[in-house]
Parts: structure tokens; sequence; C-alpha cells
């Protein structure tokens, strides 16, 4: 059966976590529904195969235009793709991380039941004398760095370069991390993250860094910087390249507390200007640290 959408009256979908559509909105029906299937594709609803069009035409008592239009949009964005007639679902959930708040990307992967790995790539004790800036350390210092490739769901989500002073992290040379938290393993080794700065820019994936992560064409990245500090000194740099379409970061505000965003350094930059900056390929070393 196939409803007219001005004849339906606003009633509850069915079942399987449809919310109902809001005919008394300026918002057309066909983007509320792409609203809510995208809402429904990040709380991994679809896992076993995604509805057809007459079924969400009965779920949501709309159209089949309508339908068809948000699926047209769906598709468009790479979430769905159709094989022989049918929908298929091709990006999974959304790992989501709020800002202003130290973090673990092992427990935000692990806290959404995904399962997670880390394969380590690299580790070794070095010097750097870019690092060792960043640390506020003398150049010639020995760092222990390690270079990991981060799976979620069996699928490269992230790739990670970390350097630590020998002193603090002297521990993780031997520690298995495939399924643990670097900063847990810090922890007992006796060092206490307190806080620190991240930067956070959108990066284009070089040819060699979409191979690694085994992104598709177009995909976008974040470039995340980071220096994580035990007490006020600086005991962690890292940089991570995150593919976009499984990652986003969010912020909360409110009229009696709002949050900002300092953009300062990365617009006074006449690089900054030209888009967004390309990542540093995989057999470079650090690229430096901006701060905001």
């Amino acid at each position: 059966m196939e409803y007219a959408d001005a004849a339906v009256q606003n009633t509850q979908p069915a079942a399987r976590g449809a919310r109902a559509l809001d005919r008394g909105q300026t918002l057309p029906l066909w983007a509320q529904l792409l609203d809510d299937l995208v809402r429904r594709l990040e709380a991994n609803a679809f896992t076993q195969r995604f509805p057809s069009e007459h079924e969400l035409v009965a779920e949501y008592q709309v159209s089949r235009h309508t339908v068809r239009e948000a699926l047209r949009r769906l598709r468009e964005t790479g979430v769905v793709q159709s094989n022989r007639g049918r929908l298929s679902v091709v990006r999974q959930a959304m790992i989501e991380q709020p800002l202003g708040a130290l973090y673990s990307l092992f427990r935000e992967v692990e806290a959404r039941g995904i399962g997670q790995r880390s394969v380590v790539r690299v580790r070794d004790v070095r010097t750097s004398a870019a690092a060792a800036d960043v640390l506020m350390l003398p150049r010639g210092t020995r760092l222990v760095y390690i270079e990991r490739l981060r799976y979620a769901d069996d699928e490269p989500l992230a790739w990670d370069r970390t350097w630590l002073p020998l002193s603090v992290a002297e521990g993780l040379l031997h520690v298995d991390l495939t399924h643990t938290a670097l900063y847990d393993e810090l922890y007992l080794s006796g060092t206490t993250l307190t806080g620190g700065q991240e930067q956070i820019e959108a990066a284009i994936l070089t040819g060699a860094q979409r191979k690694l992560l085994e992104a598709p064409p177009g995909t976008a990245a974040l470039a995340i910087t980071r220096i994580g500090c035990s007490r006020s000194q600086p005991v962690e740099w890292r940089q991570t390249l995150v593919r976009g379409d499984r990652f986003r970061v969010t912020a909360q505000w409110s009229n009696e507390q709002a949050y900002r965003l300092n953009v300062g350094s990365a617009l006074s930059s006449g690089a900054a200007k030209k888009g967004p900056r390309v990542a540093s390929s995989p057999a470079e070393g650090p690229t430096g640290a901006r701060y905001s």
C-alpha cells in the first residue's frame, strides 16, 4: 500500500526504532526521513539488512516518492549502496568524541560496543628534535616512539604516532598494545595524564594514507595533534590521522556557559587560507606542532 503525504495523519510509525515524522514542520518529509535513517544507521539498527522501499513506506507512512528521495540522498553520501535493486549498508556507526575532555580513543570505541584492536607498526627508542621541542626537553633526549594502526570492527580507523620521554614510557616498549589503552599502561608505569591541548584540522589523504587506512577515494580525514601533560609537564606528543567517515567531534553549550573554538593561529597562516592541509606521509616524521 502506498500513502499520499498530504493524506496521512501524523501517526506513530511502526517498530524498529523509527520516529514519527512531523508534517507540521517546514522541513520536507524526505529530509526528516533522511535524518531519522541516518540516526538509526549510526545506532546500528540495520545490522542484518537495510529495509526495502515498501517497508519504509509502511513504517514511516509516507509516499514512495518521499522514500525514494531520502534514499537517493542517502546513496549520494555513500552510506548505503544499491546492489541488484537492494540497498546495503556500507558505512558503520560513527565514533563520536565530545570536545573539552581528556579521552582515550580505545575507550570511546569500546563504549559503543565496537570491537577494536591496534597493530603496532613501529616501536623503538629514538631522538627527534621536533618532538623534544614540543615536550620541552633538551634535544637529544631519548624518546619512545610508537606507531599504530587502529581498527574498529576490523576496519582501519586511525593511523597513530606517539612520542614520549623514555624516562616515563620505557615500560611501553614490551607491553602488548593490541587491546589496551596507552594511558592505562602509562598509569601502571606511574604516570597519569591530567590534561593538555589538542588541535583538530581537516586533512587531505595522500595515496599512501588512503591505502594504509583502506579509505575509499574522496574520504575526508581529521588530523589531530595532541600534547598530553602530567600536571604541567608535557609527556606525550601524538599525531593521529582519523578517517572522517568514521569519526566526529561534538561540543555542548548553554546560554549560561558557551564553548569557544580558538582558530586564530590557523587563520593567520597563509597555508590555512588555501584549504585543508595534506597530512604527512607514513614515511615522514613529525610535521610540527602548532598552537591555538
